[in-house]
């Protein structure tokens, strides 16, 4: 039986993997063993992590923009004279500067703060229409007290029939304005929500799927790596 030559038994291991192993060495114990989680885990971690995003989100205060047009309203109906009318009125106006330099300021909640401002816009318009239907109600009542003082008691009881109705009239209108304010408010909380949920949710799909693929890849890689077998050369066996 002829001799035979075993080579590459004992040699140095090549270059690239003693600098693999010497890197995987390098890196600390906690991340070692990190790096072996399973990627259902390294998933679960990232929705847990997303979780908690969503919940700092939910947690933060939101600013009721809603309520300045309810104020607003709620002052206009309150009016008796044209300076109280006036009252709401500036009332509105300061609110629609405020909240027009909020809105640069608040990308999150733009449409919200739009919607109050065509409110206070509506309250402003509206206001001028109170003024001019009180101004005609008082000339109604002078022209009523004076069919009083002619003894001309039917005519002077029709104006205050009209007077009355037309006074009641528009106080259901500026109920109506009121409860108009109320459900626009409402409506633009619960979109306002619903937006701050899709963000969320948007947020956290990203940070589940993009850095958990990649951190994925990247601890398989090490895994890989750090767990192939070493060859030490190449065997070549002479007969």
């Amino acid at each position: 039986m002829g001799a035979m030559a075993v080579s590459g038994v004992g040699q140095t291991p090549p270059q690239p993997v003693v600098e693999q192993r010497q890197a995987y060495a390098a890196v600390p114990l906690s991340e070692r063993e990190n790096a072996y989680k399973s990627l259902p885990e390294m998933m679960q971690e990232a929705r847990e992590k997303a979780e908690e995003q969503r919940k700092r989100l939910q947690v933060k205060t939101p600013v009721r923009y809603g309520d300045a047009p309810m104020e607003a309203y709620a002052r206009l109906s309150r009016a008796r004279n044209a300076a109280e009318v006036n009252a709401a009125a500036g009332y509105a106006r300061r609110r629609m500067i405020q909240f027009k330099a909020a809105k640069g300021r608040d990308k999150e909640n733009a449409e919200q703060i739009q919607a109050a401002i065509n409110q206070l816009q509506k309250a402003v318009t509206r206001a001028g229409r109170k003024k001019r239907d009180l101004e005609r109600e008082k000339l109604a009542d002078v022209r009523r007290t004076k069919l009083e003082r002619e003894n001309q008691t039917r005519q002077a009881q029709r104006l205050r029939q009209e007077l009355s109705r037309k006074k009641t009239m528009r106080k259901i209108r500026e109920g109506g304005y009121l409860r108009e304010a109320e459900i626009d408010s409402r409506q633009q909380t619960q979109l306002a929500a619903t937006r701050m949920e899709l963000r969320a949710q948007a947020q956290a799909l990203a940070e589940a799927v993009g850095p958990s693929i990649d951190a994925a890849v990247q601890q398989y890689t090490v895994q890989a790596a750090a767990a192939a077998p070493v060859s030490g050369g190449e065997i070549s066996v002479q007969a």
